[in-house]
């Protein structure tokens, strides 16, 4: 999609320092600088063969009170990749709010490393730490948000279409923390945003109340329904995610029962636009979406896999370094 790039632009958007916990606290100039850095990176690095040492001599702690094989395996060979020393920390290595507050934590690795990237159960965990931090604390998930997915996700639509401005955006499942993320930030991109959720299963109000101002400020539509051929109307992305999430085990029996007729199928697309696509952040199980779309030449869920490698290099570069994207801008 290189082609497609406009004229070469700079964009004053300092991000060092920050931290990232949610996409509701970057602006849409923000947002196309992490990808703008992502498609930057993963052309250098990935096409060019070129190596870039931005995080020598830099460490990263990574937490993780939940299993990951993306995010973790991302962040490890990205950190690396960019010459910095990645530290991984499981519930057994570290007993995070048990047997050391979260307070000590927060401040004893900010004396060691970089920066903390914290896959939790409890977001307000996270908020915590931000406080008691001196160093950017990164969300690799937590039970409202996962930011981190979200600009994978728009780094493949932007190489597949090109740009992401007029898109629609079909979420069809759990009203859970990826479509948060995706709430978050679809509109101040350009994107409008169809949602199906099963009755009971809804999006957290507050967010919902905060996604239909960011609509009617960037002018862009937002749909919610109990309908999931309703919501694929006209859609050019489907995204489904898992109905059962990690620590959600015990309710898969009421669960997959809510979630009939949920399934992602050739039928579901019928509606949708005749360029559609499907998006899933994996591990995919066959109830969510069936073989045929998710093998099929619509969907995009390898490369968006491979994403996340590419859009957690590029947030870690831009909190942590002064490095400036060397590529033409896109266009968004």
């Amino acid at each position: 999609f290189w082609h497609r790039y406009g004229p070469p632009a700079q964009m004053n958007v300092h991000l060092k320092g920050r931290d990232l916990l949610t996409l509701q606290n970057y602006t849409a100039d923000e947002l196309k600088y992490l990808l703008w850095m992502a498609s930057d990176l993963k052309q250098r690095i990935k096409h060019k063969r070129e190596y870039l040492p931005l995080m020598q001599g830099k460490s990263l702690a990574m937490i993780f009170e939940k299993r990951s094989t993306r995010t973790r395996l991302s962040a490890e060979t990205g950190f690396a990749l960019l010459g910095g020393h990645p530290s991984f920390l499981t519930t057994q290595d570290i007993h995070l709010g048990t047997n050391e507050s979260l307070t000590d934590t927060a401040r004893v690795l900010s004396s060691m490393t970089n920066a903390i990237l914290a896959r939790v159960y409890k977001h307000n965990d996270l908020d915590l730490m931000t406080k008691e931090a001196t160093i950017p604390i990164i969300n690799g998930l937590s039970d409202l948000y996962h930011p981190l997915q979200i600009l994978a996700d728009y780094l493949t639509l932007q190489e597949h279409y090109g740009g992401l401005n007029g898109l629609t955006i079909t979420w069809i499942g759990d009203g859970n923390n990826v479509l948060h993320s995706i709430m978050m930030s679809a509109a101040k991109l350009g994107m409008h945003l169809r949602i199906a959720t099963p009755k009971g299963f809804e999006p957290d109000l507050r967010i919902t109340k905060i996604t239909e101002q960011y609509s009617k400020e960037c002018g862009t539509k937002l749909l919610l329904t109990t309908d999931p051929l309703e919501a694929a109307d006209g859609a050019n992305v489907l995204v489904t995610d898992t109905w059962i999430s990690m620590g959600q085990e015990e309710e898969k029996k009421e669960r997959l029962k809510a979630f009939q007729g949920y399934q992602v199928t050739m039928q579901t697309a019928k509606s949708a636009a005749s360029n559609w696509t499907f998006l899933h952040c994996l591990p995919r199980k066959p109830e969510e979406v069936d073989d045929e779309v998710f093998y099929s030449p619509r969907s995009l869920v390898f490369q968006e896999a491979e994403n996340r490698k590419w859009t957690i290099m590029a947030v870690m570069v831009a909190l942590l370094t002064d490095y400036s994207p060397q590529l033409q801008k896109p266009t968004f």
